[in-house]
């Protein structure tokens, strides 16, 4: 059991790292696009068609990746016979997906407001189709147990992605300018927003080419249609749960172009909220940084002991850590502004607001054990499609009046009202003695240090960080005195001993 468990740990951490480090590695590509992108109005055009990708790649999928392990681990069904049939089901779909758009690409490109540029339409279509059916051969590598082989192949993915972006759109036209002529066979000077697409679409095919020997053990298996259907009875439920999730995100990029009659307009302001919103997402990444690193700690310290306690002290120190995290962003907005350029400083002031609405959605996270615990799954089902609901509402009712401001309430009420309802119905079906008296005052000082902080007008930027710094520092000096002992944590501790 000790085995496993160590094991387990050691396979979460990998999983868990490259996805921090995936994230953390395209949160650093904004700051070039936002700076050599010609206006706002392209980035507006990148956060959009990104947001449908992310709505379409769960369509795609249709809840199959669970599916798939749900039944290869069943004992009655043949593991290569599940693994074959859930990657013929996903290519197909996604093949035909493809040559839907392909056809129809002028009509769609019309719709969605790109009349001039179908090939972006196109491109998207065919990152997306790869990408879908990749996600089989990832999922077998979960399967097989082999997470080095899956954080590789993802960091790769990443990496490459990155490269290219760097080429087309900084090294490409410093070529064109240094040595005209030398690339003029490839390039296209000007082209901007689509080397974005390019690049991914050259990443795509490249991890799926990467992902074909993963694929040998489908070869000469042919598909089992009695066990696609059992599989999509069962994977329905989860698209319409997936599809209602991604929504609550993505719902504000995809929505905004349709509610302004001036699209170049409607493009520019969702750009310079797209771009600032990538520096309150420095929230989800801490927030998974945390349910990687200390959770298990947390759990391990309250082994043989009532489990609800360890849910507890996980809950309490998630919402130090966060409001930690929501202090330092806000405190040293000042520096982190120039992640951006000017022209997109209006959008600074979602940033609170998308930070705490992430910061509600994390907390309804580590609530939602209670429904995963009773095998009551359904009710996340609830809570997901209600805050699909509430989001698109409040976009659709007040975008148009208070521009992207509208959209960062909009999250923020959603993940309120969804964390509550979790809280209350949690505490009737399993009841968990969650620290609320810690929580509130921890809530309390973080938002009397916010004030103190944010309110005094200081003209001097450093004095004005230094101040913020001291601060900082007070809330830090008070976690450490209240509930976190230095002896208590991890390495730090036994240097003290």
């Amino acid at each position: 059991m000790a085995g496993g468990i160590k094991r387990l740990a050691k396979e979460t951490a990998v999983y868990g790292l490259s996805s921090i480090i995936g994230r953390f590695m395209n949160w650093l590509l904004v700051p070039m696009y936002v700076r050599v992108l010609a206006e706002p109005a392209d980035y507006g055009i990148v956060t959009n068609l990104y947001g449908w990708s992310a709505l379409l790649l769960v369509l795609l999928t249709y809840g199959m990746e669970t599916g798939f392990f749900r039944f290869i681990n069943k004992e009655e069904e043949n593991p290569r016979q599940v693994y074959a049939s859930t990657l013929f089901s996903i290519a197909i779909t996604s093949l035909f997906f493809f040559v839907a758009i392909f056809v129809f690409r002028q009509p769609v490109s019309n719709l969605l407001g790109y009349i001039q540029n179908p090939e972006y339409i196109v491109m998207l279509a065919g990152i997306l189709a790869l990408d879908a059916v990749s996600s089989i051969p990832f999922a077998y590598l979960r399967y097989q147990k082999r997470p080095f082989r899956f954080a590789g192949l993802k960091l790769f993915n990443i990496f490459l992605n990155i490269f290219l972006n760097i080429f087309f759109l900084i090294i490409c036209p410093w070529l064109q300018k240094q040595f005209p002529g030398v690339i003029d066979w490839f390039y296209i000077s000007g082209y901007g927003i689509g080397y974005i697409f390019i690049s991914n679409v050259i990443t795509s095919v490249v991890t799926f080419l990467m992902l074909v020997p993963e694929m040998k053990p489908c070869f000469g298996i042919k598909p089992v249609f009695p066990l696609l259907k059992r599989m999509y009875s069962y994977s329905f439920p989860i698209l319409l749960l997936g599809l209602a999730g991604i929504l609550n995100q993505t719902a504000d990029k995809i929505l905004f172009p349709f509610l302004f009659e001036d699209k170049n307009y409607a493009n520019e302001q969702l750009g310079i909220y797209g771009a600032c919103f990538k520096i309150a997402v420095v929230m989800v990444m801490f927030i998974q940084a945390f349910r990687y690193a200390y959770e298990p700690f947390i759990f391990a310290k309250n082994k043989g002991e009532d489990n609800r306690k360890a849910y507890s002290d996980a809950m309490k120190y998630f919402i130090i850590f966060a409001l930690l995290i929501f202090l330092g962003v806000m405190f040293y907005l000042d520096l982190l502004k120039y992640f951006v350029v000017p022209e997109y400083y209006p959008g600074l002031k979602v940033i609170p607001i998308v930070m705490l609405g992430e910061m509600f959605f994390g907390i309804y996270f580590n609530l939602s054990l209670w429904y995963k615990l009773t095998d009551q799954t359904r009710w996340g089902a609830y809570f997901s499609i209600l805050g699909a609901v509430i989001t698109i509402l409040i976009i659709v009712v007040f975008v148009p009046a208070y521009g992207f401001m509208a959209c960062a309430w909009a999250s923020f009420v959603c993940n309120l009202v969804i964390m509550l309802l979790s809280y209350f119905i949690g505490q009737k079906k399993f009841p968990v003695k969650y620290d609320l008296k810690s929580a509130a005052i921890y809530m309390f000082v973080a938002a009397l240090l916010y004030a103190a902080g944010m309110l005094p007008e200081i003209d001097s930027e450093i004095l004005r960080l230094t101040y913020r710094t001291v601060l900082l520092g007070l809330f830090v000096l008070f976690i450490l005195k209240r509930d976190l002992p230095l002896r208590e944590l991890p390495y730090i501790g036994r240097l003290i001993k």
